[in-house]
């Protein structure tokens, strides 16, 4: 049977609801023709019901797996296979003109919607996706041969896809919990979700960090087992960029283990938790400095963490931290050279200014004072600073001086190096946000930073944060509020809303993205089973789905007693309970026609009998002469008996 305009038009809104889950991997080529397929056919169907031609579908169904192999490699994958999905939907739409296409297309819809969460699992997300689906049982629900009676179909379809979501949800949170799960992701490789942050890159150059710094979203959470660190010793190290090329700094590559440099005097000893978000990249973010050595996972020689692979799922791991320490006491000869070397030609004010503090007789704390208050008279921290030319440090330091840690960092080490002093730069996070709910430390993006490790005699590798002299506030506040201005803070009221959302998500990783095989298994330790395997989950799966069927078959018989029947029939039902109060109620064994037989020979008033006969017949027909009524015409008969006027009651 085909479809109406209206249930193709809900088809059509439903398959843009799946597209739109995945729209921000879609690169835009592909997008802006995917979306204008739904109401281009939306309004070529209005004008003209024929079908499109396989003449023009094939060649289309071609042509998308070529572009998407062209601009993938593949079309394997998680990227490419949601594309090619997105791209197969939108061409069903074009040939959907009967129920059978459209309940194919709408459950194909149902499967791209779902796909979407392959890429993202936050709660945010997880909930805007099932709001979608609301839409896509309206969809459904529109396809159905007796819709309900009612003047706005679309909300009163939908407030049916409402209820029929709401029936699943138990369904889908049992299946949820008791349905035995693999050892390893279904969908190719482990943990290959890619809600993944760029998070800190290995290389730094002017304007690299800019789009950490404006990323509100979280990076990590701390769990401390004593007393918090204040804000201003909360920087948590993850790289050290020892070469410069004139532009960029890039980190040493990783050496043995039994090289480290060696921490003395190590005091303030603190241990803590943390969980990482998924960034792609294997660096381990610990506060400065680490004495010890997660589990999986590496400490180079320069004492930061690496992962053994890339971190693509929450990571969490144990570490114990000095924040008081001597690094490196002594230098070795070849650290000192890497940590002096400048590249030729580049630069040549800033190395006549260092040059300059060192041949006054200045020692290296005068002329790191001298950096530290050269940034404080004049500098300005922004998060969007001129452009910078060839020679970006001059650029810096004599003519814009304006710009955030990644600018102050790379021009204090050329200072010091120019000046004899070995320095080098070193990335990661500093500060967050203490909540108090949640007793966690939260950093996040925007709190990433760059800060610069002098070398001293008798005291090693000493931390210097030239930012601090330009912005005090960039280590009380995250980069972006310390950027922006006051104007931009919101307040603190602000920060205790989005600090206690974050509760909020964190409690729906650990209960929700994280609940795993191990998890499982221990689920029904509460009724005596302390490993579950699959046989017992499979039990209580189908003990609750059995207890589900029997409360709602029981809601059903108790909801369903004196209201029968689909929107026609209630029509007719009221129709029989108007006449019943006249005198002529319906006898269980009585059909429509012996009724009105029954009626005709009672009532003298021929303009009734009339307009009964009518209507009596118009059910007939509706009811026993068409497969689908049309709404138009079911409205009509409910309009025609609400405008019936009967006679009085009429004694037996």
């Amino acid at each position: 049977m085909r479809i109406d305009q209206r249930q193709f038009n809900l088809l059509a809104v439903a398959a843009l609801v799946a597209l739109a889950a995945h729209l921000v991997r879609l690169p835009l080529w592909l997008a802006i023709p995917l979306i204008a397929i739904a109401p281009w056919r939306m309004w070529s169907r209005s004008r003209d019901p024929k079908p499109i031609s396989a003449w023009i579908r094939v060649p289309l169904v071609f042509a998308l797996v070529f572009v998407i192999f062209n601009h993938y490699g593949n079309i394997f994958g998680q990227e490419p296979g949601s594309a090619l999905a997105c791209g197969l939907l939108m061409l069903k739409i074009l040939e959907s003109e009967r129920v059978r296409d459209a309940r194919a297309a709408i459950g194909f819809a149902a499967f791209v919607l779902m796909s979407a969460l392959l890429f993202t699992q936050t709660m945010a997300f997880t909930l805007l996706i099932c709001l979608s689906l609301v839409v896509l049982l309206a969809a459904l629900n529109a396809l159905q041969p007796a819709p309900i009676l009612t003047r706005n179909l679309f909300a009163s379809e939908l407030r049916t896809a409402a209820l029929l979501l709401g029936f699943g949800l138990p369904l889908a949170l049992a299946a949820f919990l008791f349905v035995p799960r693999l050892s390893s992701p279904l969908w190719g490789s482990p943990g290959a979700f890619e809600d993944a942050r760029t998070g800190l890159s290995e290389t730094m150059a002017p304007g690299s960090m800019t789009e950490l710094l404006i990323d509100d979203s979280p990076a990590l959470r701390v769990h401390f087992e004593g007393k918090v660190p204040p804000s201003s010793a909360r920087y948590f190290r993850a790289l050290v960029l020892w070469d410069f090329d004139g532009r960029t700094w890039t980190r040493d590559g990783w050496r043995p283990q039994n090289s480290l440099e060696t921490v003395n005097s190590a005091a303030d000893e603190i241990s803590y938790e943390v969980t990482l978000e998924p960034t792609n990249r294997p660096w381990l973010p610990a506060l400065d400095v680490p004495l010890e050595t997660p589990d999986r996972s590496r400490m180079s020689r320069d004492r930061t963490l690496h992962a053994r692979n890339s971190v693509d799922q929450l990571r969490q791991y144990r570490v114990r931290s000095a924040l008081s320490y001597q690094l490196a006491a002594s230098l070795a000869p070849l650290d000192r050279r890497r940590a002096l070397r400048l590249p030729k030609d580049f630069n040549p004010k800033t190395l006549a200014l260092a040059k300059q503090w060192r041949s006054e007789g200045s020692d290296d704390s005068t002329i790191i004072q001298a950096a530290l208050d050269r940034f404080n008279a004049s500098f300005t921290y922004t998060l969007s600073p001129p452009l910078l030319g060839r020679n970006s440090v001059d650029d810096f330091l004599f003519d814009t001086q304006a710009g955030f840690c990644e600018h102050y960092s790379s021009a204090f080490v050329v200072l010091m190096r120019a000046a004899g002093i070995p320095a080098r730069v070193v990335t990661g996070y500093q500060g967050g946000w203490w909540n108090a709910l949640g007793k966690y430390l939260l950093v996040r993006q925007s709190d990433a930073h760059a800060w610069a490790e002098v070398w001293l005699d008798g005291r090693g590798w000493v931390r210097v944060d030239p930012t601090a002299a330009v912005s005090p506030a960039r280590v009380e506040q995250d980069g972006s509020t310390a950027g922006a201005g006051a104007a931009w803070n919101p307040g603190s009221w602000l920060l205790e809303i989005r600090n206690r959302l974050d509760v909020v998500n964190r409690m729906w990783t650990q209960t929700i993205v994280q609940f795993n095989a191990l998890r499982q298994k221990s689920l029904l330790t509460p009724i005596g089973i302390s490993n579950a395997d699959q046989g017992d989950l499979l039990r209580v799966l189908a003990c609750v789905i059995a207890a589900f069927l029997i409360i709602t078959t029981l809601w059903v018989l108790r909801s369903g007693r004196g209201r029968k029947g689909d929107r026609l029939d209630l029509a007719w039902h009221k129709l029989q309970r108007r006449l019943a109060r006249r005198g002529f109620p319906v006898q269980d064994d009585e059909g429509p026609n012996d009724y009105l037989k029954r009626i005709k020979s009672r009532l003298d008033n021929d303009s009734t009998t009339a307009a009964l006969e009518q209507l009596i017949r118009h059910y007939i027909e509706l009811r026993y002469a068409t497969a689908s009524p049309k709404d138009a015409d079911i409205q009509a008969f409910a309009r025609r008996i609400r405008e019936l006027k009967l006679p009085r009651a009429v004694n037996s």
